[in-house]
């Protein structure tokens, strides 16, 4: 992003005019970009859906951006339990999927099958609670399997058809669940968004250098663009259950053949007969490599806040597949307390 709100795709030509140049697509700077002939047909001047997205958006008193640099590290069951957490503490809150080719958040929020209605307002979010709202494309699909095979300016045009004709009413927070990497959906998001303020980004990893090099771009793209990064949060930091959630194998070989026996039965007897101190212990277990620092250290070398880990918990997995909040109840011992600790800093950056 250059030059105000001219966007600067990141595949253009040296020398680019800007997509909002009168000479945009027809210069010589622009042969054999791959987008001249999008620029030179694109109308010029300032778009006039903006002022659409502020009005609407005026009534919104804080944006949070949940981004991942790589998928599969739990961003949207962050966001989901984000969105929980601020609906518990009597927030108004919204959600705002625009993970448009992999839109789960209506599973995670136990709204599947829902549909859309309009009012004189606007489009009307699926409301979970009177105080939690949800916009989603997967609301808009025929089918749950249904592929979204859109280009570009499809997407865009659908992030800002949801930003503009969406009638949250007075909200204090809409979390907006983005897809992973640095797409034309978050080039968009931020100049839809960016007049009308953002407070920031919370971007989620998980320990390994494999997350943590795509995380590093996700920073970088914050920076660019200038979006504050709130914090990061190092999600499934490690395994961590109680010890009679586990389940128990012996390994043997008998005529040359791997035999795996369940046992877990006899151990969980076992422990309770014979060492019942155990009952009250959690078992924790490293999965992922974190062995160069993991995301503290990446925070404190790129100057940005670390808001804390959460660990791996089947439970809150559960949660998230059967739609409901893991704060509810006491199922969530090893994530709720640690997510709510992460949501209380989130507050507190905006009193």
């Amino acid at each position: 992003m250059e030059n105000g709100n001219h966007e600067i795709p990141e595949n253009a030509n040296e020398h680019c005019p800007g997509p909002q140049s009168e000479s945009a697509g027809k210069s010589d700077a622009c042969e054999g970009c791959p987008n001249q002939q999008i620029c030179a047909t694109a109308p010029k001047g300032p778009d006039p859906d903006l002022v659409g997205i502020a009005e609407r958006m005026a009534t919104v008193k804080h944006k949070i951006l949940v981004l991942s640099g790589k998928g599969g590290v739990g961003k949207s069951t962050l966001s989901a339990q984000l969105s929980f957490a601020l609906a518990s503490k009597d927030y108004q809150v919204g959600l705002l999927d625009i993970d448009i080719c992999g839109p789960s958040i209506p599973k995670m929020l136990g709204l599947e099958g829902q549909d859309i209605h309009q009012s004189n307002l606007g489009w009307s979010p699926i409301y979970v609670d009177s105080n939690l709202g949800v916009m989603s494309i997967g609301f808009m699909l025929p089918h749950p399997d249904e592929a979204v095979i859109w280009r570009g300016p499809r997407k865009n045009g659908l992030i800002k058809q949801f930003l503009k004709d969406v009638h949250w009413g007075e909200i204090d927070y809409l979390v907006v669940d983005a897809p992973p990497g640095t797409s034309d959906e978050h080039i968009s998001i931020v100049q839809f968004l960016q007049a009308t303020g953002i407070d920031g980004a919370v971007i989620v990893t998980t320990p390994q250098q494999v997350s943590l090099i795509d995380v590093r771009k996700e920073i970088s793209f914050c920076k660019k663009v200038g979006i504050k990064v709130l914090g990061v949060v190092e999600n499934m930091s490690r395994l961590k259950q109680p010890v009679l959630d586990l389940e128990f194998e012996r390994i043997f070989t008998e005529e040359k053949e791997t035999i795996v026996e369940n046992v877990t039965e006899w151990a969980q007897k076992y422990i309770k007969e014979n060492a019942p101190e155990l009952l009250s212990l959690f078992a924790c277990s490293k999965v992922f490599d974190s062995s160069r620092g993991g995301a503290a250290k990446m925070c404190t070398d790129m100057g940005v806040p670390f808001l804390g880990t959460v660990p791996m918990d089947p439970q809150l997995g559960k949660a998230a597949e059967e739609g409901r909040s893991c704060f509810e109840d006491q199922k969530c011992s090893s994530s709720a307390s640690a997510l709510l600790r992460i949501v209380e800093q989130l507050i507190a950056s905006h009193e």
